[in-house]
């Protein structure tokens, strides 16, 4: 078992910046893909970033792209999300997620945590 609580999540102009922290207990952290996803009210959860074990490859959606930046502190068990010239559309809960493929799919989700709320205001 996994426990992933999130941290960070926030009011911030548009424009402005946020970093996201994920900490993780539980069964060895290093060996998970864990990554970032986002639901806007009324919109189904999406990807945001994902970051594999090692942290060797990281994927964005193209939404986010060149703004946010996601890494990972194995010896900390932690992942970040650090959130650049943020805009309203960024505006969601944010949940941190494990999994045990490399794949960032919702239906090979592992784990979930709970969420942390990012509001931007224009």
């Amino acid at each position: 078992q996994v426990q992933l609580v999130e941290s960070g999540g926030g009011l911030v102009q548009a424009g402005g910046s946020l970093r996201l922290s994920c900490a993780a207990s539980g069964r060895p952290f290093s060996t998970y893909t864990m990554g970032w996803f986002r639901q806007a009210p009324g919109k189904e959860r999406e990807f945001v970033a994902s970051i594999s074990w090692r942290g060797a490859f990281t994927y964005y959606t193209d939404a986010v792209k060149g703004r946010f930046t996601i890494s990972r502190d194995d010896a900390e068990n932690k992942v970040y999300l650090q959130m650049n010239n943020l805009k309203p559309e960024d505006m969601a809960v944010y949940y941190c997620a494990a999994a045990r493929s490399a794949t960032m799919r919702k239906d090979l989700i592992s784990y979930w945590g709970q969420g942390t709320q990012v509001t931007v205001s224009s």
